[in-house]
């Protein structure tokens, strides 16, 4: 059976001036690594016929 006293009364709200914002600014790594992929696409599958 849950306990019910825990849940009676909610905690003090936060104002807004009390809050903080954040945000990542690290550089993200470039997912394709420098390589043009669409490229490497059309060298394996499509002119792979010819």
């Amino acid at each position: 059976m849950p306990d019910t006293k825990r849940f009676k009364r909610l905690p003090a709200p936060v104002r807004l001036e009390d809050t903080v914002e954040e945000s990542d600014t690290r550089p993200v790594p470039d997912p394709e690594g420098g390589r043009d992929t669409d490229r490497d696409f059309l060298f394996r599958y499509g002119l792979g016929g010819l």
